[in-house]
């Protein structure tokens, strides 16, 4: 994991979609999940890459990608 990779899950005290880097203590809030990934993809690309996790209502991983730079270990299955 590098100093890049962010996180959008959903808060519990507002329901509001969290965008945030992992090592960050904040992050922005966005009323859609669509809103949160679409913004942490921009700025995965504008700061170089990293990897991407969402999370869905129920707190479980729903997606992972590598966004901005080469996957050094690409999975077998085509998600995106």
């Amino acid at each position: 994991m590098s100093d890049n990779d962010r996180m959008v899950y959903r808060r519990a005290s507002d329901q509001k979609w969290v965008d945030k880097r992992n090592s960050a203590s904040r992050g922005f809030t966005y009323d859609t999940q669509t809103a949160a990934a679409a913004a942490s993809k921009q700025r995965l690309l504008n700061s170089g890459g990293g990897d991407l996790t969402i999370k869905g209502r129920d707190g479980q991983i729903r997606s992972k990608d590598t966004i901005g730079r080469k996957d050094p270990f690409p999975p077998r299955d085509r998600e995106h």
